[in-house]
């Protein structure tokens, strides 16, 4: 059987400051609640959507 390395593991600490989650600023927060910016962002998208399907039905 191989032997297996195990040193590679006891140098990982599970609750070190670098395994935390980015916390959103207060714009990407106005951003996501943005009833405005959300409705030009789904226009946007659909008219990328748009122009996919006709090129590839053109």
């Amino acid at each position: 059987m191989a032997s297996v390395d195990h040193s590679i593991e006891k140098n990982i600490k599970a609750y070190e400051p670098s395994f935390e989650t980015m916390v959103p600023t207060p714009f990407v927060k106005f951003m996501r609640t943005c009833i405005l910016w959300q409705i030009i962002r789904f226009i946007i998208i659909n008219i990328k959507m748009l122009l996919v399907v006709r090129k590839s039905h053109g």
